[in-house]
């Protein structure tokens, strides 16, 4: 006897809305794995703790944090001048603190309002850190606390990896998803499905590699962006010499070559590239492009360089003129690899 295979979410109805879509909570997992950032890790708590309390002042924020780690978190965010009413922690162990990547991709029924969440398999992108198991059992976890809707697919796949503009349009890198330490097995026909039948989308835009320094094999939200339906943001380097120069110049052209779906060309922002930051002699993934939509407000990594930084606030203020662009400060935080978007998982309205 055949199995009945289950219907996908996209036939019933679900898709990924786009980040800039009402949310109902941004979900944070609490650090604590000071291997994360080696020798760099003692301002980490406190800088998430300066988030929360950011985020709390625009919409509710959900942090897995296991209840030994509670006390300390839920002081140093109260002494951060967070709303703690709007701030809730879940006993959910972790392993890491990349909620981007372990946590669950939520989906939205239009017609019925109903918020379910897409379930993947987390491999510490490609098996580079050990142990996972805590981390990809979040979605899991998630799914029990709120009483959502689990869809589970058995894919390794990462919310980095992808962006979405909420209207069918899915933007990835070769260099990640088609990467052989994640699903080997899986041509890219397969994987452009799965994305089709769990989040709802029809079309996989597709862009080459990643910045230099960044452990993920070229996540997307390190380099482009959706800022609107037919809008894309992306990461520029204007120094030939620099490494990313041709990566990032490559992409640029993939993206001008690009055409919605009504046959027009995208309307591309050029965000600039920070200036080279190095820990311990180790080029490090900052980019602007890193950064977090929430209600009312988009949280911009910032990386102590006046004039850039407040070029990329421009461009950004720009993309999203109806938000406030707050820049945070990321210089201790990209010492682990990953700044906003990396650390956070919007869960939408």
């Amino acid at each position: 006897m055949a199995a009945v295979r289950s219907p996908t979410p996209a036939a019933l109805g679900f898709r990924m809305p786009a980040e800039w879509e009402p949310q109902t909570a941004v979900w944070l997992s609490w650090p604590h794995r000071q291997a994360t950032w080696p020798g760099h890790f003692r301002p980490i708590p406190k800088k998430f703790a300066e988030i929360v309390a950011t985020i709390s002042h625009f919409e509710n924020v959900h942090i897995n944090c296991a209840a030994a780690l509670q006390p300390r978190a839920k002081r140093l965010c109260a002494q951060s001048g967070a709303d703690l009413a709007r701030v809730e922690f879940f006993d959910h162990p972790t392993n890491d603190a990349w909620c981007r990547d372990h946590g669950p991709i939520f989906v939205k029924h239009d017609a019925t309002g109903e918020v379910a969440l897409t379930d993947w398999v987390f491999n510490a992108w490609g098996g580079k850190y050990h142990p996972y198991d805590a981390d990809n059992a979040i979605p899991s976890r998630i799914s029990r606390a709120l009483g959502l809707r689990r869809f589970p697919k058995k894919m390794v796949l990462e919310g980095g990896s992808i962006d979405v503009n909420g209207a069918g349009l899915l933007l990835s890198t070769e260099a990640c998803l088609l990467n052989p330490n994640r699903n080997p097995t899986l041509s890219r026909t397969k994987i452009e499905q799965a994305l089709r039948d769990l989040l709802g989308v029809s079309t996989v835009l597709w862009l080459g590699a990643g910045i230099v320094g960044d452990d993920t094999d070229g996540h997307v939200d390190d380099l482009s962006r959706f800022f609107a339906a037919d809008g894309i943001v992306t990461a520029v380097e204007k120094n030939r010499r620099d490494v990313n120069y041709p990566m990032l110049t490559e992409n640029l052209a993939r993206l001008r070559a690009l055409r919605t779906p009504a046959g027009k060309k995208f309307r591309i922002a050029e965000l600039p590239m920070p200036a080279p930051l190095f820990c311990e002699r180790v080029r490090l993934p900052a980019s602007y492009a890193n950064f977090l939509v929430i209600n009312g407000a988009v949280l911009m990594p910032a990386f102590r360089q006046a004039r850039r930084d407040a070029e990329a606030t421009e461009v950004l203020g720009a993309c999203f003129p109806d938000r406030e662009i707050i820049p945070i400060d990321c210089v201790e935080l990209v010492w682990g690899l990953g700044t906003l978007h990396c650390i956070s998982q919007q869960q939408p309205a």
